[in-house]
């Protein structure tokens, strides 16, 4: 039984592997909260194609070809000493992701201001991590939360459903990263947090202004 919950643990690390959550985002922003999405199927894809290259296929390229070179011990990077350069690289990527999605895509204010907010969130990570170490994966995912949240607030939509499911999600990512003995309860609840109020009061602000 310990055996399967921990195999249970590791794929769901897996699937919520950090990554990945921006075009998680995408992808429900495009193909679930569609009530003011005008743009052709063709754009779509683009812009989610463009969210993976940026923030999922180009960093995680950097990663492997640093594990391969011995740099770094695993995809995980679970040696925090090991996360400046991977993390670096992340946010340089994410800068160019934010002026994809506002110079390309023209998407509106909300996506842009989230990748920049991203972006800064992993510089928050990186620096914790400095002398603690705060969960990225969960990060990530109050990310994707606080995301939702801002769309409601920007255009008025309820998404109720995408905030219950990245509640639900986040539930499931923090047993998994202390059932594997990733990080500690309260690292992964920090991390959430961190995550959600990193994306969502810059756009509470700009709603505001």
């Amino acid at each position: 039984m310990n055996n399967t919950l921990y195999y249970i643990a590791r794929t769901i690390s897996a699937v919520l592997y950090p990554m990945f959550i921006p075009t998680y985002g995408m992808l429900i922003y495009f193909l679930a909260l569609r009530p003011l999405i005008i743009y052709p199927t063709p754009l779509i894809w683009i812009g989610v194609i463009g969210t993976l290259l940026f923030t999922c296929l180009l960093p995680l390229s950097v990663i492997l070809v640093m594990i391969h070179r011995g740099n770094l011990t695993d995809i995980y990077i679970r040696n925090a000493k090991q996360r400046t350069m991977p993390y670096i690289y992340s946010i340089i990527c994410y800068g160019f992701w934010a002026y994809f999605c506002s110079q390309v895509m023209h998407l509106p204010r909300f996506i842009v201001i989230t990748a920049i907010a991203s972006a800064v969130a992993l510089l928050l990570v990186l620096l914790i991590n400095r002398s603690w170490k705060i969960s990225a994966h969960l990060t990530a995912l109050g990310g994707l939360f606080g995301a939702m949240m801002s769309f409601s607030l920007s255009t008025g939509i309820s998404a109720t459903t995408a905030l219950i499911g990245c509640s639900v999600a986040a539930l499931l990512l923090m047993f998994a990263r202390v059932y594997d003995g990733s990080h500690t309860p309260l690292q992964v609840v920090c991390g959430y947090l961190l995550g959600t109020m990193a994306v969502f009061l810059p756009n509470l602000i700009a709603e505001a202004i």
